[in-house]
């Protein structure tokens, strides 16, 4: 039987697009891409679902007045396609304890960082690599990992190395690590979990 997976996601989609890829590659054999749910209308990972035959769903954060209403929407939301696992993928908003409890060891994020590196409230997107460009590090990379109460805070899952080089820029520093960590762990990190192969670890 597969695990239903909803991605949740606020922009581009390339980390959806890199699940879509593995999907189609065969490489998620424990895994159906059940729905996408964006929290920004005209978000072009909608397109790329779209393009990929995965229902989706707009659930925009400005139509909701408290944040508590905005995480009941997110679960009903989820409910709706039924979710097994979700994952977070270029998701803009932090959920709430309640998304969170919902749905305990079974929501999955990419950090462009090796966690417990560059991590945490405000650390998303650029800000990262311009964090590890600015610190001086030699080594940065992606982890995967279990989401729970604390940003950034839950269980890992795996991660990849990715070398820093003379003249990086925070943007081909972004590129690099997308490429070489963030695009191969999602697709391996989630088939671990939708197959069981975590159980027990905690």
């Amino acid at each position: 039987m597969l695990k239903r997976v909803v991605v949740l996601v606020s922009g581009g989609g390339t980390n959806l697009q890199a699940l879509i890829d593995a999907k189609a590659r065969g490489e998620l054999p424990s895994a159906e891409l059940a729905g996408v749910v964006s929290s920004k209308e005209g978000a072009f990972a909608l397109e790329r679902a779209k393009k990929a035959g995965i229902p989706t769903e707009v659930v925009p954060r400005k139509a909701y007045a408290s944040r508590a209403d905005y995480d009941e929407a997110i679960i009903a939301a989820l409910e709706r396609f039924e979710a097994d696992y979700v994952v977070l993928a270029g998701f803009l908003y932090v959920l709430g304890d309640k998304v969170v409890e919902n749905y305990d060891r079974r929501i999955i994020n990419v950090h462009p960082a090796l966690i417990p590196s560059f991590c945490g409230d405000g650390m998303y997107g650029l800000h990262v690599h311009e964090a590890a460009l600015a610190y001086g590090v030699k080594v940065t990379g992606a982890t995967v990992h279990f989401v729970n109460e604390v940003t950034d805070g839950g269980q890992i899952i795996l991660q990849k190395a990715v070398d820093v080089l003379p003249g990086d820029t925070p943007e081909r520093l972004q590129r690099r690590v997308m490429e070489q960590a963030e695009w191969v762990l999602l697709p391996k990190a989630l088939e671990l979990v939708c197959s069981g192969q975590l159980e027990g670890m905690k």
